[in-house]
């Protein structure tokens, strides 16, 4: 499978990867498309901070950016930056679990890759409405 993950500038390691690509996959799939490449990169605020100047010119924390590469459509190739010190409060501010809002903000940058965008309410709702829908899915493969 051509998943990966990586960490920068924060010690974390994601459980279960194995498990968590085999639904990653099966999200692509079930939208029509096709895995060529998807790494996650896990880090800290400071440095998705900074990767938000430098390529969106957005002065904002985030918990989330994603880069798509894809040359071909229905194809997926890309990287997702998440920070997961705005994750972890994140969840605090949402009271739930530390890993839900993880797996969450993950198939959530996955759904921007898939050509899903949250500008507008109707956009945020679609989006919101694939993340309950793909992490009940998840729900079925772990325990979360």
């Amino acid at each position: 499978m051509n998943i990966y993950y990586f960490s920068e500038k924060i010690n974390f390691r994601l459980k279960q990867k194995r498990k968590i690509s085999t639904w990653l996959q099966r999200v692509i799939q079930q939208e029509g498309y096709t895995l060529e490449q998807l790494s996650f990169i896990f880090c800290t605020d400071h440095y998705l901070h900074a990767k938000n100047i430098a390529y969106l010119g957005h002065d904002t924390l985030t918990d989330v950016i994603t880069f798509p590469y894809a040359t071909k459509p229905t194809t997926i190739w890309g990287d997702i930056y998440i920070s997961i010190e705005r994750v972890s409060e994140n969840a605090q501010a949402y009271n739930r679990k530390m890993v839900e809002e993880l797996y969450t903000v993950m198939v959530h940058g996955l759904l921007h890759l898939l050509a899903y965008n949250d500008h507008k309410p109707e956009e945020k709702l679609i989006m919101r409405e694939k993340e309950y829908f793909y992490l009940n899915q998840l729900k079925g493969i772990i325990n979360i």
